[in-house]
């Protein structure tokens, strides 16, 4: 048997015996793990908005000085 074999043999019996021995958790979720979850996601989105408007600020402030009128002087 070749050294790739006998890892792939390996790991299929650790996985299995761990699949296997796996017991049940008798977790619980109370009602307020649905709102932290819910902030948790409206906070990355507020935190992702904030970093593209401040980089596209960055962007359109570059570009204005170009594209900017110079003001006559009389």
């Amino acid at each position: 048997m070749s050294y790739i074999a006998k890892m792939n043999k390996i790991i299929f019996l650790v996985v299995t015996i761990s699949v296997m021995a796996t017991n049940d958790a008798f977790a619980y979720l109370d009602p307020g793990t649905g709102s932290i979850i819910l902030q948790a996601i409206l906070g990355a989105i507020a935190a992702g908005f904030s970093y593209c408007v401040f980089y596209w600020n960055k962007v359109k402030n570059f570009f204005l000085r170009f594209f900017k009128k110079k003001k006559k002087t009389d």
